[in-house]
Formats: structure tokens, C-alpha cells, sequence
């Protein structure tokens, strides 16, 4: 369409309506016409005295650019035009007004007639917000790529998600795959709630975001909650909320939709790779412990042999003196109880190379239970065996797994009051993995004890040596699974495992 200064009365209204400017040129770059809203954008960005179109008609388009960097690019893309090189050129821009900074996009065309090119159209308009929301995407991918720890990579959401959207808080919540229940990792905002209320809240939001895998939004009286599920390559983690500020069209809500939704994807995969640089170091941790606690066995090892055999020699030697009867006894037993700390050690130090092969966890568990039988008639405790529907299949080291099963079932019995039940619950998680859980009702574990109860040489047992459950999860690890410990007044202590499935062959 031709753009001359004579338009018909309804394609002048047309152009002037236009949220973007429109300018035409000559083939020498003088303007031919423009509508309204250039002679806006020219009086915003500080060229008042050409701001009217009649102002400006016949005059170089070149003397209304600033900077020779946009006369050259002006110049080279009416050259290409011209030539028939391509039929369009598009380039972005910055653009100061004493307020802000924008950016807009600009486009030329050529005005031909019987397919020669007598002008140029050109049409810029403001792209502000998508390049704010796309540099805001960049620089949140950049950020949390640095990020190893979890508390990092909480810090530079909080950051980039105020920085690309106007917003008054969020909520990142994690789901736990079996029961479905969220636990809030991190939260700015809601102050007016407790971590409960926020739940109950948000939780259907969460679950509709995740069983969709979509950007779910809901009005509220002081704008949007917009939540978008944190899902990375490894499966679901969560779901992400952010209390946005009134938006003022659909469109922005459909563009903060889209900046959120890549935020949640960058956010899941940051925060599974701070997940496993956890269990990096920590495997690295419990290796070094190893190192030393071997060589420290090795070292104990033939001391307490030959403090053995001279005890053993002295009760020989003395056994019609009570008194030295009695001690000799007393030796022989701490020997023997640091014996077995020296064998532990020397377990933890130096583990058989494990040799995972497909097969049934619960075939594992089937022996120990029958192994265990008498230790569990001694104390009078009966086991509830809750099996999964399915077999799940596992990639497994059955002897070492069989280590894991038979010191947490030793725990428990010691830990349960004599005549009660012990439930043994497995499952399939919604993920596909083998999920058990051993509970007994005996009294809890403090709460300042808990968090340390799988450190190395931490025991709260009497006689125990605190190595036990250290190497449970250093074997746990090593099959690519967990280990982890709740104890609660109403709900005994319960040990929980877990296995990652693989196909059955």
C-alpha cells in the first residue's frame, strides 16, 4: 500500500489508530508521510520542534537519527531493498526518555509500483516488555547456572523473578511423590500465613499445575497467582507460585505465563543439580571418613589381639583369684566390643564393590526376616508385611542390600516394646521405584537427635558404636537410592528406603 500524504479519510483514520509508528520515505530518504503516532514517539524522545506531520514532510529521514550507527543501518537496509536482496528488514533499537529505557523494534519495506521500488515504509514499534522478560530469562539461566547450593538457587529466583515480573511473593513447594503432600522449600511474601495455610491454599493449584504440566492461573481480589510445575528431565519436583500484580492486558498475563513457566523449568533444573552436588559431597565426605577409619582399624588390630591373648593367659594363670577373675572378664569383653568397632570400621572403610543386578527387593527381605526369626521371637515382636501389588524390580547388591534390611530390622526390634508389631510396608512410587517403610512403636527419637543419626560414630545406644546406619546409607547411595528417618509421638519411628525401578528383563 502506498502511504502519501492525500489518504482517504478512513485509511488516515486506520494509520493514526495504530499503537505503532508508521513513516514512509523516498527513494532519498525524504518523509513522505507519517501517522500520529510518530509525532509522539518523535516528541517523547525529545525532537519537539518536528513533532507535527507537517513539520516533517520533505524533510531526511536521516536528520531525525541521532547516532551515525542508525543513519548506517537505515542506509544499508534502503540499499538492500532496493536491490531486491530481501523483502524485509527488521533490527532492535534502545530509545531514552527521561523516565525509562525501552527498545523497540523497527521494520522496513519497500513502496513499489509495477515492481519497482519508489519509497520505503518504516514501522517501529515499543518491544520493551518481551525484551525485558527475554533478558530477564537469560540472566535467571546464567544466574542459577552457578548456583550449587540449595539456598542459592532460592536466592537468585527471588532475584530474577522480581526483576522480570511485578510481583508481591512467591512459593516454591516440593512434592513428595507417594503421598502427594507439598513441603514449602522457600516462600517470600505471605507473610499473613503459616506454612499450613499456604498449603491448603495453594494446593489445588499446585496439583492442577502438575497433573496438566501447564501454567495454571487464578484471580484473586489484588491480582493473579500464577503457578507453574517445576519439572525437570528426572521427573516432577514441584510447583512454583507468584503473586503477581494487576496486569493490564491478556496478553501480558499470557507473557508472564511464559517468562514464569521457563523461571519453573530453570528453577527444577538448578535445584536437582544443587540435590546432587549434595550427594556428591557428602559421598566424598563419608569416602575420606572411610580412609581414616580404616587405617585407624588397621592399626587397632593387632594391639587388641595381643591385649586378648595376654588377658586370656592371665585368667589361666589366676583363675582361683576371684578378683582377677573378674577384671580379666571385664577386659575380655571391652575387647571384644572393640572388636567388633574395628571390624565395623574396617566395613566402612573398605566396602566390597558392590555388583548391582536386577532383581526383587522383597526376595531380600523374605531371607533376612526368615534369618531374623529368632531375634524376633526373643523379643516377642510379630511382623505386619504389607507388599506391593506388583513386583518392582530393582538394580541391587543382594548381599549388601541384605546389610541394610537386617541393621535397620536390628534397630527396630531393640528399639520396640517387647509384644508389639513391627509394619514392614512396601510399595510402588508413582515414579516407578520401590519405596519401603519399617516402623515400630517404640519412644521417639529426640528431635535434636535426629538430624545426626546416620553421622559417622553417632550413637545415642548403649554399647552402640555409631557406624550402623552410616554405612546403610553409604550403601543406599551407592545403589542410587535414599535413607531417611521420621520419629513422632502418635506415629513410632519409621525408617524409610528407597530404590529406583528398572525395567523387569
Amino acid at each position: 500500500m502506498n502511504v502519501t500524504t492525500e489518504q482517504p479519510s478512513f485509511a488516515r483514520r486506520l494509520l493514526d489508530a495504530l499503537p505503532f509508528t508508521i513513516w514512509s520515505v523516498d527513494l532519498e530518504g525524504r518523509i513522505t508521510a507519517t501517522n500520529n503516532t510518530w509525532s509522539r514517539f518523535a516528541e517523547d524522545n525529545g525532537a519537539p520542534a518536528i513533532a507535527s506531520e507537517s513539520a516533517v514532510i520533505g524533510c531526511s529521514v536521516f536528520s531525525s537519527v541521532a547516532d551515525d550507527a542508525s543513519r548506517e543501518q537505515i542506509a544499508h537496509a534502503m540499499e538492500l531493498l532496493k536491490d531486491g536482496q530481501v523483502s524485509t528488514v527488521r533490527w532492535e533499537f534502545p530509545c531514552s526518555s527521561p523516565d525509562e529505557e525501552r527498545v523497540f523494534l523497527m521494520q522496513v519495506s519497500a513502496l513499489r509500483e509495477n515492481d519497482v521500488v519508489t519509497g520505503f515504509v518504516f514501522a517501529t514499534v515499543d518491544i520493551t516488555p518481551s525484551h525485558r522478560s527475554r533478558e530477564a530469562l537469560i540472566n535467571t539461566g546464567i544466574a542459577l547456572a552457578e548456583a550449587i547450593s540449595l539456598d542459592r538457587v532460592y536466592e537468585e529466583v527471588a532475584l530474577q523473578l522480581k526483576r522480570a515480573i511485578p510481583s508481591t511473593g512467591f512459593v516454591i513447594a516440593i512434592a513428595d511423590d507417594e503421598s502427594g503432600r507439598f513441603e514449602i522449600a522457600h516462600r517470600q511474601g505471605y507473610a499473613a500465613y503459616t506454612p499450613d495455610e499456604i498449603e491448603l491454599r495453594l494446593s489445588r493449584a499446585w496439583l492442577d499445575a502438575l497433573a496438566t504440566s501447564n501454567v495454571v492461573r487464578e484471580a484473586t481480589p489484588n491480582g493473579l497467582e500464577i503457578t507453574a510445575p517445576l519439572v525437570s528431565a528426572e521427573g516432577v519436583l514441584g510447583a512454583l507460585t507468584l503473586y503477581a500484580e494487576p496486569l493490564e492486558s491478556e496478553s501480558a498475563i499470557e507473557e508472564t505465563e511464559r517468562v514464569l513457566a521457563v523461571i519453573a523449568a530453570q528453577t527444577a533444573v538448578a535445584i536437582e543439580r544443587a540435590w546432587l552436588v549434595r550427594r556428591v559431597e557428602s559421598k566424598r565426605r563419608l569416602e575420606a571418613i572411610g580412609e581414616v577409619a580404616a587405617g585407624v582399624a588397621h592399626e587397632l588390630r593387632n594391639p587388641l589381639f595381643g591385649i586378648s591373648s595376654a588377658a586370656q593367659l592371665l585368667r589361666f594363670r589366676s583363675r582361683e583369684d576371684p578378683v582377677v577373675e573378674k577384671n580379666v572378664g571385664r577386659i575380655l569383653r571391652e575387647v571384644e566390643r572393640l572388636n567388633k568397632m574395628v571390624t565395623s570400621l574396617l566395613e566402612f572403610g573398605r566396602p566390597n564393590a558392590v555388583h548391582l543386578q536386577p532383581a526383587d527387593p522383597e526376595v531380600v527381605w523374605d531371607d533376612i526376616l526368615e534369618g531374623e526369626r529368632a531375634r524376633l521371637d526373643t523379643h516377642r515382636l510379630t511382623i505386619k508385611r504389607l507388599r506391593p501389588a506388583s513386583p518392582v524390580r530393582s538394580m541391587l547388591d543382594a548381599e549388601q542390600l541384605g546389610q541394610v534390611f537386617r541393621n535397620i530390622l536390628v534397630n527396630a526390634c531393640d528399639a520396640a516394646p517387647e509384644g508389639t508389631e513391627l509394619l514392614l510396608a512396601t510399595q510402588v512410587s508413582p515414579v516407578g521405584g520401590w519405596r519401603c517403610r519399617l516402623t515400630n512403636g517404640g519412644p521417639p527419637i529426640p528431635a535434636e537427635v535426629l538430624p545426626h543419626v546416620f553421622e559417622f560414630f553417632y550413637s545415642t545406644k548403649a554399647g552402640g558404636t555409631g557406624i550402623g546406619l552410616a554405612l546403610c546409607q553409604r550403601i543406599m547411595d551407592e545403589h542410587g537410592g535414599t535413607i531417611s528417618i521420621d520419629s513422632q509421638h502418635d506415629t513410632g519411628t519409621t525408617l524409610t528406603l528407597t530404590l529406583p525401578a528398572t525395567a523387569a528383563t
